[in-house]
């Protein structure tokens, strides 16, 4: 299948890289430094069950995904419009577009851009970039997107390839419970400089985990939305299942990079306003996390 990924970050690039390595025709967009590594010597991609050099097509050009029949958006939530103003006229009309990327209404905002269908994926991988052309998966990797007419088999082809898919008829609840982890981890994660391990074995951070969990499940309730399963369970998995992974908000600001916060915690905090309501405790983790990237200077 020819595929391309928008957007070759750590996300992109171990998808892309998994996918490639099971024989499909795989291009990678993103930027120069990462590209260039990439047509040098492929993608190394690094996990515990192998280190290997995965030959994939790289460009830094939109226009490398015309063609493609699957397009995978893994951007940053703060660039979903531009890549989509990339991305629209180079897009095939048959093509798939799948939105892989944190927070709950890019692919609404991709859809709009792009005016043709895209498909909510939820993401649950641990994986950096470790150089350029180098992803170093921590662990996991399943994805949960909805019902379409080919949902079936497109889970069967991503499964082949190692990367277990569900089909799931309430993909905004699924969205909703990653955004929930999102928001319990990634601001700690960040302001503390700790992994999701070291951070679930402080004193008092499991019970503050807990009433951010709580405060996104109200704001969710209120909302209409019906999150599935056992969230303080999944929210203790992600400390079991990625002892080493600082969040992605943690990597943004150690590299110097806009983070996606307004896309997590500042979503819960907007949703709860439009709704009449408080949520003190993510409205203290974005303004904090705001703070950092600010490089507000000290006090005196």
């Amino acid at each position: 299948m020819r595929i391309a990924v928008l957007g070759a970050g750590a996300v992109g690039g171990y998808y892309g890289g998994m996918l490639a390595r099971a024989g499909h025709e795989l291009t990678l967009i993103g930027r120069a430094p990462h590209v260039a590594a990439l047509r040098a010597g492929g993608l190394r991609l690094q996990t515990a069950g192998f280190d290997e050099r995965v030959p994939v097509q790289a460009s830094e050009d939109a226009a490398a995904a015309r063609g493609a029949e699957l397009v995978l958006c893994c951007v940053k939530s703060t660039g979903t419009e531009a890549a989509g103003r990339d991305l629209a006229p180079h897009l095939a009309a048959q093509a798939r577009v799948w939105s892989l990327q944190n927070g709950v209404d890019n692919a609404a905002r991709l859809q709009q851009v792009l005016g043709h269908e895209v498909q909510a994926a939820v993401v649950y991988v641990a994986a950096e970039m470790a150089g350029p052309g180098h992803v170093r998966h921590h662990g996991r990797g399943e994805l949960v997107i909805g019902p379409a007419p080919d949902s079936a088999r497109l889970a069967a082809l991503f499964g082949a390839a190692g990367i277990p898919v569900q089909v799931s008829d309430n993909v905004v609840g699924a969205l909703w419970a990653k955004l929930v982890l999102n928001c319990a981890y990634n601001a700690l994660s960040a302001i503390t400089r700790q992994p999701y391990g070291r951070l679930v074995d402080a004193p008092g951070v499991p019970r503050l985990l807990r009433d951010v969990m709580d405060e996104c499940l109200a704001v969710a309730q209120a909302d209409g939305v019906r999150v599935p399963g056992d969230t303080w369970e999944e929210v203790l998995r992600i400390a079991r299942t990625m002892p080493a992974q600082f969040s992605s908000t943690a990597q943004d600001l150690a590299r110097g990079r806009p983070s996606e916060i307004d896309h997590l915690n500042g979503y819960v905090v907007r949703r709860a306003a439009a709704l009449g309501r408080a949520a003190p405790l993510n409205h203290a983790l974005l303004t904090l996390v705001r703070l950092l990237e600010a490089g507000a200077p000290p006090g005196p």
